[in-house]
Order: C-alpha cells, then sequence, then structure tokens
C-alpha cells in the first residue's frame, strides 16, 4: 500500500471516524484513502486551519477519543494549525494533527513553502513525530494516538513529507494501540484523605475536569462523597458541567467566572478536596486571596507533576480522579458528620438561596439594548436540559461560565486556559458531530463570530445544524472595559463594525434570527433548535454593559 493508505489503514484500525481538514497537494494520497472509505471514515472539510482543528479539540474532549486533523498542505497549511494546537495543548485535548511536509530530499534547500514544521510544532504539542519511510507509519501513528490519550492528554503533531506518502511498500495490516490502564492510588494516602475529611468541621469539594471527562458515572460518584461528607461543591472554570447544577451542594464555579460562592467556600474552608484538578490560574490567580492559607488540602490528579505544584498540599494521591472518588465513598459509608459540618452546610445553602434570589430579582430583562443580566436569566429558562452550550473567551461569555444551568456532564465547553477568541462556533460543530443527538448552542460575541462566519459553509455542506448565538455590541468588551476602569475611557482599537450576522447567515443558506428584547431569546432558541439547517440569532446587546474581569492585571492603574 502507499503512505497514504497506510495512514488511513491504521485509522481505521484504531476506529477513527471522524476526519476534519482542508485540502492540500502534500497529502492527497491520504485523501484519496479517505475517499475509497467513505462509508467508515466521515470526511469534513473546512475552511481554515485553525477553526478545523478547533473542531477536532471539542470533539475529542466530547468523546474521550482521539480528535484527527488533516493539514493538508506543506508550509501554511501546518502554520495556519499552531494557534488551535496551542489552544488544545491548554485543554489538554487528544488532538492528532497529520500533516502534510515538503519531499525529503528538498529540506534545507529553501524549497516552496518549506518551514521546519517539527521545530515549529514543538512548542504547541505534547509531542512531535516526523515518518521518514512508509513502513514505519503504522507504528508512528499508533504511538502518536497513544500518546494523546496517555494521561495527562494533549495534542500531538505528525509530520510526514509528501514523497514517503506517495511511496508503496508491503506492509503489515495495521492493528489498534494498547489502551493504557487507570492509575490505581495508594491506600495509605487514602487513609490519610480519610482522616483529615472525617476531622474536618469545614470541608470542602473543588471538581475539575479530571471528573467531568468521566461523565454521568464520575459525577454520581463525587456527589455520593459530598452526601457522605455533607461537603459542599464547588467546580474549576469552564467545568461547571462536572455535576448537575440542580443538586443542593453544587456552588457554581469558583474563581473570578463564578458567583462568588464557590470562591468563599475556598476561602474558608479547612479541608479541601481536589478531585482531578491543577488548581490552575482560572481557579485561584495562584493566590492565597482565593484558597485558605491554612486550609489542609488533598489533592487527587492524574499529572504527578501537577500535585502540590502551585500550592503545599497535605496528602497527595497520584490517581485517576473517578477511582479514588470511589475508594474514599466506600471507606467513608459508616461517617457521621459534625454538627460544626452541618452549621456550615446551612450556611452555605442560605448564601446559595440569597444569591439566587438576588440574581433573578436584579436582572433587567426590559432595557433595550439588551442587556447581560436580563438576557442570561432568559437563556437559563430556553435553553434545554440536555443542551451542549459552547463559549468564546469574550466578556460576555465569560459571564455566562456560571450564569447558565448545566444539568448533565459534558455540556459546557470553553477554551479554558488558552483563551481563544474564535473558538466557541467552531468548537459547537465538533461537538454536534460527537453528539448529533444532543442540541448545541454556541455563544459568540460579535468581534469573535467574524472570525469563524466562513464555517457557517462548512456546516451547510455537511448538515451540522447547531444554533449560534451572537451577542452583537459593536466592542471587543473586555478591552473595551479595561480602557473604560483604567484608562479613563481612552478607547483606541476597542470599538468594531460588523454586519447583520442574521442576514450574513441567509446569505449562506442558514436561518437568521435578529433578536432585539431579552425575552425574545427563548423563541429564538427554539426555532433555532428546531431548524432543518445551521441557525445564527443576531442578539442586540448594550455596548455600555462592560465588566473588567481581570482587574488584577491593572492594580498598578488603581489610584491610592
Amino acid at each position: 500500500m502507499t503512505g497514504g493508505e497506510a495512514v488511513v489503514e491504521t485509522l481505521l484500525a484504531n476506529e477513527v471516524e471522524v476526519v476534519t481538514g482542508l485540502i492540500g497537494s502534500s497529502t492527497l494520497e491520504i485523501l484519496d484513502g479517505l475517499y475509497n472509505n467513505a462509508d467508515k471514515i466521515r470526511y469534513i472539510g473546512c475552511r481554515h486551519e485553525s477553526n478545523g482543528m478547533i473542531m477536532m479539540d471539542a470533539y475529542a474532549r466530547y468523546t474521550g477519543k482521539n480528535g484527527v486533523f488533516l493539514s493538508g498542505q506543506a508550509g501554511p497549511g501546518v502554520s495556519n494549525t499552531v494557534t488551535a494546537m496551542a489552544q488544545a495543548k491548554a485543554a489538554f485535548s487528544p488532538v492528532v494533527n497529520l500533516a502534510g511536509a515538503i519531499a525529503s530530499d528538498h529540506k534545507g534547500k529553501d524549497a516552496f513553502q518549506e518551514i521546519d514544521q517539527v521545530s515549529l510544532m514543538q512548542a504547541v504539542s505534547k509531542k512531535v513525530f516526523e515518518v521518514k519511510e512508509v513502513e514505519s507509519i503504522p507504528e508512528v501513528l499508533n504511538e502518536a494516538m497513544q500518546t494523546a490519550l496517555i494521561p495527562r492528554c494533549g495534542p500531538v503533531h505528525v509530520d510526514m513529507p509528501r514523497d514517503v506518502l506517495g511511496k508503496s511498500a508491503e506492509l503489515n495490516q495495521p492493528t489498534k494501540f494498547k489502551s493504557i490502564p487507570a492509575l490505581a492510588a495508594d491506600e495509605e494516602n487514602l487513609k490519610k484523605a480519610v482522616k483529615l475529611l472525617s476531622e474536618a468541621h469545614k470541608p470542602v469539594i473543588l471538581v475539575g475536569a479530571g471528573v467531568k471527562n468521566y461523565g454521568t458515572s464520575a459525577a454520581d460518584s463525587v456527589l455520593k462523597l459530598a452526601e457522605l461528607l455533607n461537603a459542599p461543591c464547588t467546580t474549576s472554570p469552564g467545568h461547571g458541567d462536572a455535576i448537575p447544577y440542580s443538586h443542593p451542594l453544587n456552588a457554581g464555579s469558583a474563581g473570578p467566572r463564578g458567583s462568588g460562592l464557590g470562591t468563599k467556600l475556598l476561602r474558608e474552608a479547612d479541608v479541601i478536596l481536589v478531585l482531578g484538578s491543577r488548581l490552575g490560574f482560572n481557579t485561584t490567580f495562584y493566590s492565597y486571596e482565593n484558597l485558605n492559607e491554612k486550609a489542609s488540602i488533598i489533592q487527587c490528579e492524574i499529572d504527578l507533576n501537577s500535585i502540590g505544584r502551585y500550592f503545599p498540599v497535605e496528602v497527595g494521591i497520584h490517581a485517576d480522579a473517578k477511582t479514588v472518588t470511589d475508594e474514599l465513598c466506600k471507606m467513608l459509608e459508616t461517617h457521621k458528620s459534625k454538627k460544626e459540618v452541618q452549621d456550615w452546610l446551612d450556611q452555605f445553602k442560605d448564601n446559595k438561596k440569597n444569591y439566587f434570589e438576588k440574581r433573578d430579582a436584579h436582572a433587567d430583562t426590559e432595557s433595550v439594548p439588551i442587556l447581560p443580566s436580563g438576557l442570561f436569566k432568559e437563556l437559563r429558562g430556553a435553553l434545554p436540559e440536555d443542551c451542549v452550550v459552547t463559549l468564546d473567551a469574550g466578556t460576555m461569555c465569560l459571564q455566562l461560565t456560571d450564569a447558565l444551568q448545566y444539568h448533565q456532564p459534558k455540556s459546557l465547553f470553553s477554551p479554558l486556559d488558552f483563551g481563544l477568541v474564535g473558538f466557541s462556533y467552531p468548537a459547537g460543530l465538533g461537538i454536534k458531530l460527537a453528539a448529533p443527538e444532543r442540541p448545541v448552542v454556541s455563544f459568540h460575541g460579535d468581534g469573535g463570530m467574524s472570525m469563524v462566519i466562513p464555517e457557517l459553509s462548512t456546516a451547510i455542506e455537511n448538515n451540522i445544524n447547531t444554533v449560534v448565538c451572537v451577542m452583537n455590541n459593536g466592542t471587543w468588551g473586555a478591552e473595551a472595559a479595561y480602557q473604560k476602569d483604567f484608562f479613563e475611557g481612552r478607547f483606541i482599537g476597542a470599538h468594531i463594525t460588523t454586519p447583520e450576522f442574521d442576514k450574513v447567515a441567509e446569505l449562506y443558506g442558514c436561518k437568521g434570527i435578529k433578536v432585539e428584547k431579552a425575552r425574545e431569546i427563548g423563541d429564538a432558541i427554539k426555532a433555532g433548535i428546531d431548524a432543518d439547517c445551521p441557525t445564527v440569532i443576531d442578539v442586540q446587546c448594550s455596548p455600555d454593559a462592560l465588566y473588567s474581569f481581570r482587574q488584577d492585571s491593572f492594580k498598578h492603574k488603581i489610584k491610592q
């Protein structure tokens, strides 16, 4: 078989069902192999490599499988993937970038479209692989796919010269790579954790992606443990769907994107059980302002380097979060909570009740243009319980992180720590490929949507029917807020002109809807979900409703 056929046969052996890519002459042998197997692997051609890789980032995070992207052209086709690879790396997403490269004997000769792709991708990949001969393709691809999925997951890059893809060789039929079993917890560390939790007066459970990635089974285990301990739970930002919103012990997200309930718990707790979280930047800002310095921290992490990396821990458990949670449930089955714990829990429930009452009471659903508080209130009642939400990185979307209700795991996907603007819509397309039975609603600012409009064609061509709500306020909201609050309103570059997105959508063949009042959003979303084509909702939002998230970054600008 040719090198291109060997690539496709290896993908088939590993049960890959979807590949996104952008056509290029460097990888036509792979595309030809996909043509011969179109009934087994669905190929989705995108309009920009970065967007196509974001689709596979979201697909991989949802399914827990490799997301495979084909960088069709050497040089610019590969360099266009760098930003999305950095995004996937920050999200620990198991993306595999199959990249065409110039012919082997052209390297180092300033050939057409030559760039050192192997060096270029080192900084944004978990590992870079270079194929040098046809015979090695199955082995290299298997190692790449396995590496992407070995905890902690991450994107890998596979560089394939066009001459290698075109050559033929006698090869054994490729086989599937071997999975790596979950890590078991050390029993002594589990006993130490049980002792701390049993003696705690103010226990809190911080739930991260290590729980969310397992879906409902891990969520059920965490809530069982929380009920045994009478411990409220908070989630790391971007993973507010790790446990159901409706559970009385759920405090929502910690950190600046949350309501404040979760951060208040972390500031006051005497024992913090961390399940599948690094205690990273967006949760803590690496500061004891967001965490009780005197608290005993029990940190369960699949990545050994993350345990105690940012904050000293009393007990570090290097193991899988689901396994650890199940073990702790067994060991604490007869545990009886102290009176102090009940008092702590009662106070939390009162705080939560008061917060929700005030939030709804203060929501302005009547103002035109639309204000965030009113829009968010209407969205909470409009989104179906089985809906998957994708968010972008703008200020309005950051506020939405903890303003919506997530009823089951794997219902929220955001850029996480890389903060990539232009993430949400292509991510929604990737989620829809992974879960066609679930409604998918993506949220963008007008700036972010402007970056990804061409992918409306991808959605139309491939019948990927998602809904995108463009919160259109004519600004780069985060920067406008900072210029307003810290630079005396000296706006430059913060305001933008965009088209009417509903009308642009119709030109692409999508359904377009304009929303000018908050109360209209429910009907618009229902119409979009029910439509037999992709839908774009242009939501007219106030340009004056600005909010500064990163006030810590501008402390030097605050006048004392």
